[in-house]
């Protein structure tokens, strides 16, 4: 295991590129399952997620080559696999998205109970209920989900509540389904309109991704296609975060400015001076962050997996600012580690109540999830004195070459083996 060491208290400064996004360039490599043949796609990071849907893909039939320059190279062979095996789905919950392309192309699909981070429930009774509605027969035994049918078929699918993965789940699926399928109640984050921008390369299609309504209208055939998939707004968002915590100025390179608007709103609203151009950032960070209150919710509002950066900023504000977290339940696993670096924050229900300090102090603390490593890494960065930042094999699920980068903006860190 390795660990970052991170002593505080200096300003950062420099260019930064952002790197392609993790929660698109997933569902995408899943959607190659649904047309054999040879893609060429760009910006995908190299992260650790990213390698294991890559092995997944390979017990599919697929094969791969990661290529410098986040070119990956994929050719779609043996369509006849179908299981996604407890060893690989267990560590990474996108791993579901393998269920409806599978099923559409394959007409089978035996899928492991996916696992992933301890921040809350993502149950996949909302994909396998949609499924079940195109014509899918289902169960669930023995910890996988075992599918079959003859030929998909068009439905009206109306999600209970908004989500992400069901939302592209779904509409990869209903691709090669015969005849039309709605999706209501559907999830309008960037990444599910970058994965139909792919799907209508492929021959998909598909109207209305980006609102509440998505039409798919099932074709015979898709083909295989290249792609450049979006950068990553979440870690855009981050730098923001880091630079509003410790001060100084940076330009985010390669910005997805069209998917950051509540974040850059919000980053606004404490302080944080930004000259914003079609894809770049300048931002500029010269006086004690302003207490803000915040609530997450799906897009297009404050996302949830810029909660944890925001509040680390939000410790060192200038006043009494609450977190509400709307989305997964255990997401303030966080606090207790912020609160080893004298951070004073009271949790009530679903709500964070952060009082902002003169100070952080550095000390050892403990990684629980993607997002909760990078705020202890902002909060370090910030703090005077020597952090030992653990468990950071998270942070590597999520952020390509992120202790690099920073150093690359004047920060003081560093990686060790434990």
């Amino acid at each position: 295991m390795e660990k970052l060491v991170i002593n505080g208290g200096k300003k950062l400064s420099g260019d930064v590129k952002i790197s392609g996004a993790k929660n698109s360039a997933l569902p995408i490599l899943s959607a190659v399952l649904l047309a054999e043949g040879k893609y060429l796609l760009q910006n995908i990071p190299q992260l650790k997620d990213i390698s294991t849907m890559l092995k997944l893909l390979e017990t599919l039939g697929v094969s791969s080559l990661q290529k410098e320059n986040d070119v990956t190279v994929i050719n779609t062979e043996n369509l006849e696999l179908f299981t996604a095996d407890y060893e690989l789905v267990r560590t990474m919950r996108a791993s579901i998205l393998v269920l409806g392309p599978l099923l559409a192309k394959r007409g089978r699909a035996k899928v492991s109970l996916p696992g992933g981070c301890a921040i809350g429930e993502r149950p996949v009774d909302l994909h396998i209920k949609a499924l079940k509605q195109m014509g899918a027969d289902i169960e669930v035994e023995h910890g996988y989900i075992n599918a079959k049918c003859n030929k998909l078929k068009g439905s009206i699918i109306n999600f209970d509540i908004v989500t992400v993965t069901g939302t592209e789940n779904i509409m990869m699926a209903a691709a090669l389904a015969e005849g039309t399928t709605v999706i209501k109640n559907a999830a309008q984050e960037p990444e599910v309109i970058d994965l139909a921008r792919f799907l209508k390369g492929m021959g998909a299609k598909i109207t209305g991704e980006g609102t509440k309504t998505i039409e798919v209208e099932g074709v015979s055939e898709l083909k295989s296609v290249d792609y450049s998939v979006m950068t990553d707004r979440i870690e855009a968002g981050t730098f923001l975060a880091a630079v509003a915590a410790t001060g100084g100025k940076i330009k985010l390179l390669n910005c997805p400015v069209w998917a950051m608007t509540s974040v850059l709103e919000k980053f606004s609203e404490i302080g944080l001076k930004m000259e914003v151009s079609e894809d770049s950032i300048v931002a500029v960070m010269d006086k004690k962050p302003k207490a803000v209150d915040v609530t997450t919710l799906p897009y297009p509002g404050f996302p949830t997996d810029m909660q944890a950066q925001l509040m680390a900023v939000m410790t060192l504000s200038d006043g009494l600012s609450v977190i509400t977290e709307n989305i997964f339940e255990n997401r303030f696993m966080h606090v207790s580690e912020l609160k080893r670096m004298g951070a004073n924050i009271k949790l009530k229900d679903r709500s964070a109540v952060i009082k902002g300090e003169d100070k952080l102090t550095g000390a050892q603390v403990m990684a629980s999830d993607l997002r909760a490593s990078a705020s202890l890494v902002i909060a370090a960065l910030a703090a005077e004195g020597e952090s030992q930042v653990h468990r950071i094999y998270h942070l590597d699920r999520g952020y390509e070459k992120f202790d690099e980068k920073l150093r690359a903006l004047s920060a003081d860190i560093r990686r060790e083996r434990e």
